[in-house]
């Protein structure tokens, strides 16, 4: 078979079939999450202003220098097609007013994003993500309630051995310290560090800490953890959010090397991922932190915020691994076979009623041959099947048969409805 002219864009994927029962049931459990704790729903545009990310994430991040998608409009303006959720979020909350609201604004998102990036197992370059904020206000218990909703939803999709990563990364009080002794460290190891840390330290030296490279992680498990160097405010605040895991049970792992990969988060970071039968984390499925400086940093006034988003296609990957199906295959009850032209005509007024009242239907109005009707119904495991013939059509009659026991009964067109609803 000839190779199609045209195809999906490197990186991009169509969804279909299968797909699409693994993203409405993951919507569904999500929604129902949002439901629960009074989140409301936001959908930001698919394009922002591209400083609206430069500014929000930061210039030297991985994500504005080697991932956004960029173009310019004919009127001169630049924009990106968005590569993640928070920044869009609080940009509307400081567009549209919403700190006049009763504080915290609690909003939700099940989204697309697109980021430039070598597609693998699980990532592509246009994805959808769910994401939970909770802007306005800076308790702990906020933090702690972020974590414990992504836990309990993938909890919820089918994931036993779940591992939370957790960390500080301090504030603008005391990160500054912290930095200029990292890159006291780094700067007499900087010929043993992988051409990006190189990069990284006089650019953004935390991200070296999340660098996945054998030879640079030996470095940084010597390195000065931030953890000591936090001020007394981000260190009473790491403490409580523990507290509040401890009193929950959540298993977490505190992480002195985890930064995330925003410039935006202050403070708490974390990560969730599924265990390996040997205890080895794959890959995070959530990810998240505070971020209480970004709503000025984006030109409003300083507003606390915290959040995190889940990647789907890498669940759903996940999912089909361990063979975990979250939806259930519903069988059909009832099928329409017609035959002839006068019982097509009401066959299709028979349906739109059984869709008035809510009742699934099967049938295949293109077909003419009762036998290729009837092998269909039995091929999808209908326990009914509803016969319209052209005597039937004219006697305003059909038939009810049951496909195990055989047994036929004739049905007035004008009782069907109720006639059906005792047989189901």
């Amino acid at each position: 078979m000839p190779k199609p002219k045209f195809q999906t864009p490197k990186g991009m994927h169509d969804i279909f079939g299968e797909n699409w029962k693994y993203f409405d049931k993951i919507f569904e459990v999500v929604k129902s999450f949002a439901k629960f704790y009074n989140f409301e729903r936001i959908e930001t545009p698919v394009l922002e202003e591209a400083e609206l990310f430069t500014k929000g994430i930061g210039l030297a991040t991985d994500i504005v220098q080697k991932e956004m998608f960029l173009l310019k409009t004919k009127g001169g303006d630049y924009l990106a097609l968005r590569p993640e959720g928070t920044a869009p979020v609080v940009r509307a909350y400081i567009q549209h007013g919403m700190q006049n609201l009763p504080q915290p604004v609690k909003l939700w998102y099940f989204s697309q994003f697109f980021r430039y990036e070598h597609p693998q197992a699980g990532r592509f370059r246009q994805f959808w993500q769910f994401g939970f904020e909770i802007l306005g206000k800076q308790a702990p218990a906020l933090d702690t309630q972020i974590i414990l909703i992504f836990y309990n939803i993938l909890k919820e999709l089918g994931f036993e051995a779940l591992a939370i990563k957790i960390n500080s990364i301090g504030d603008s009080f005391c990160r500054p310290y912290y930095k200029k002794t990292l890159i006291s460290y780094l700067k007499h190891r900087s010929y043993a560090l992988c051409p990006d840390c190189k990069r990284r330290l006089k650019e953004n030296p935390l991200r070296i800490l999340d660098c996945k490279e054998e030879k640079c992680r030996q470095i940084i498990s010597e390195a000065p953890q931030i953890l000591n160097h936090l001020c007394e405010n981000c260190k009473n605040h790491l403490k409580t959010v523990l507290e509040f895991l401890d009193d929950l049970q959540l298993p977490y792992h505190l992480d002195p090397y985890l930064v995330r990969g925003l410039d935006y988060y202050t403070k708490t970071v974390f990560e969730i991922s599924e265990e390996t039968e040997k205890g080895k984390a794959v890959g995070a499925l959530v990810g998240g932190g505070r971020y209480d400086n970004l709503a000025k940093i984006l030109g409003g006034l300083e507003m606390p915020g915290v959040g995190g988003a889940g990647g789907v296609e890498r669940i759903i990957e996940l999912l089909k691994e361990k063979r975990i199906k979250i939806y259930k295959e519903k069988k059909p009850k009832i099928f329409l076979a017609q035959i002839g032209d006068l019982a097509k005509r009401k066959a299709l007024k028979i349906v739109e009623e059984f869709r008035k009242e809510n009742l699934p239907i099967y049938e295949s109005i293109e077909k003419d041959s009762l036998k290729s009707q009837m092998k269909l119904a039995d091929k999808l495991g209908v326990k009914y099947v509803l016969i319209l013939g052209h005597q039937e059509a004219l006697n305003e009659e059909i038939l009810l048969r049951d496909m195990e026991t055989g047994k036929q009964k004739k049905i007035r067109l004008k009782n069907l409805i109720k006639e059906v609803k005792k047989y189901l």
